[in-house]
């Protein structure tokens, strides 16, 4: 089934009321009016505002069409799996009808009355985005939404409503998780069950943590002496500050390992937190510090370059 954009078709905004839908609908019924236009394909455009209208100007069928979602004007989709059960069954193939009759048997359902008014219909699901910065993320939060909800009238007509929703999120929620929250989609009708919420979480990049799962990483410089020497170094971490031991020979890259310090759930799953180390020159030296470095220099026969010709050989 290819999809067509109704709201672009007439140029009104998706949260255009009536009035508005019906005053751009009679100025381009007025321009592409096949009796009165001269524009190339004015029959074809009549008709494509005149379907846009007849939908959109009835509530039921305007609902119904707002459930499919949005879609590319064109693009090939398939309705939702659950658009059949909250709107009667279907006396078409879904492969070979157009749009328009789609709204057309959804219409013929109303007046026939195939729906059965006292049976219990199920709340929708709802799906939303969350953004949480990394701190948010880590220690969890609470936020509040603003839905935009399809509710059922006290007879059974579908409209919609806003609705604000508070929502506990736990620690430990990774970038791209979806979570469910049960009963917090909208209501049912008739005695039907609530639908579900579902949240999909972003999280924001945090300037010194990576997160990868739950585990979390970080970039440690050291100064030379450090990597030479070893040394136990302070390390801010989410949980705050720790104390990271440095061993004696530790080479650029290497990674060191903090273990439980990463993302931690509520379930007590916690991932770990890995410390890169980056080895730090210093820019600025003094004569002093320049002369000790020359006589290291002197002592040290350590050559860092000394197998790039077995590699450049290839051996």
């Amino acid at each position: 089934m290819k999809y067509k954009d109704y709201y672009a078709l007439l140029g009104v905004e998706r949260t255009a009321n009536a009035d508005a839908i019906k005053t751009a609908y009679r100025k381009l019924a007025r321009r592409y009016h096949p009796d009165v236009s001269k524009e190339k394909d004015a029959e074809e455009k009549f008709k494509a505002v005149a379907e846009a209208y007849e939908t959109l100007k009835d509530p039921e069928k305007r609902a119904a069409y707002d459930e499919l979602g949005r879609h590319a004007a064109g693009e090939d989709f398939r309705p939702p799996p659950d658009w059949q059960r909250s709107y009667g069954e279907t006396q078409f193939s879904f492969d070979d009808a157009d749009l328009a009759d789609l709204f057309a048997g959804l219409a013929g359902r109303a007046r026939g009355g195939h729906r059965a008014h006292d049976a219990p219909v199920p709340g929708r699901d709802y799906e939303a985005a969350v953004r949480l910065d990394f701190d948010q993320a880590y220690h969890g939060t609470e936020i509040e939404l603003d839905l935009a909800v399809i509710e059922h009238d006290e007879r059974g007509m579908p409209r919609r409503a806003q609705r604000k929703v508070k929502l506990r999120i736990p620690k430990g929620v990774t970038d791209g998780q979806k979570l469910r929250v049960p009963g917090k989609g909208g209501a049912g009708f008739n005695g039907g069950p609530p639908g579900d919420l579902y949240l999909d979480i972003e999280v924001q990049a945090h300037p010194l943590y990576r997160a990868d799962g739950l585990d979390l990483h970080m970039d440690v410089p050291l100064a030379p002496w450090e990597a030479v020497l070893g040394a136990s170094v302070e390390l801010p971490t989410p949980a705050g500050r720790v104390t990271l031991k440095i061993p004696p020979g530790t080479r650029n890259g290497q990674k060191l390992r903090l273990g439980g310090r990463g993302l931690a759930r509520p379930n007590g799953s916690a991932g770990h937190l890995y410390a890169h180390v980056q080895i730090a020159v210093p820019t600025v030296v003094d004569d002093r510090q320049r002369a000790l470095y020359r006589q290291l220099a002197e002592a040290s026969a350590f050559d860092p370059r000394a197998n790039l010709e077995d590699i450049a050989r290839g051996h």
